[in-house]
């Protein structure tokens, strides 16, 4: 897939927003992307989880992971087109953590997954605990990349999408000072100021 398809399929389903918007990180923004707009159209997260395997299929992968609750689908969708488990991590007492049963034998071939990074936080917690495990990461697949491929987590990173998005800590952020309401999306909050 070409990025103007990619980019083409989250406008088409809204996932792709302009506004203000407080990110996971804390952070502010004018652009956010709202992944379960398009992950809620099994077609559309088939074929951008395919695109996303793709571009791992020269590598041997076992089980495909991602943090709770943003890249289970993915997971789970890059895995199936990998022939591989999949799997997720999940936040417990402020650390992620493998739960539900869910195991990765020392020397498995791992490839992490998440929706979308600006800081890499969450995939740097997931790398920490698969490193602990003893797999053996082979990379990290994204579908966006607010970094614009700036930032190193220190394996093979893949993005479907990976444009510069301008953040700003809070006490820096334009957006602000011209009095533009704030949104927080995402898993833990949305609301409007």
């Amino acid at each position: 897939m070409t990025h103007q398809e990619i980019m083409a399929i989250l406008e088409e389903t809204g996932a792709y927003l302009k506004g203000h918007f407080r990110l996971t990180s804390g952070r502010h923004s004018d652009r956010y992307f709202e992944k379960f707009k398009v992950l809620q159209h099994p077609k559309y997260a088939e074929r951008l989880c395919a695109e996303l395997a793709r571009r791992f299929s020269d590598v041997e992968v076992d089980v495909v992971i991602g943090p709770a609750v943003g890249a289970i689908i993915i997971a789970y969708e890059v895995a199936r087109h990998l022939q591989a488990r999949a799997i997720f991590a999940e936040r417990e007492d402020g650390k992620m953590r493998l739960r539900r049963g869910f195991e990765i034998e020392p020397g498995e071939r791992v490839l992490i997954v998440e929706d979308v990074i600006t800081t890499g936080g969450s995939v740097r917690e997931v790398i920490e605990l698969v490193e602990g495990t003893e797999g053996s990461i082979q990379g990290v697949g994204l579908l966006m990349d607010r970094s614009g491929g700036t930032i190193n987590l220190g394996y093979r990173l893949e993005a479907l999408v990976a444009s510069e998005i301008v953040s700003y800590m809070p006490d820096d952020c334009p957006l602000c000072e011209e009095g533009v309401p704030i949104t927080q999306r995402g898993s833990r909050n949305l609301w409007v100021v």
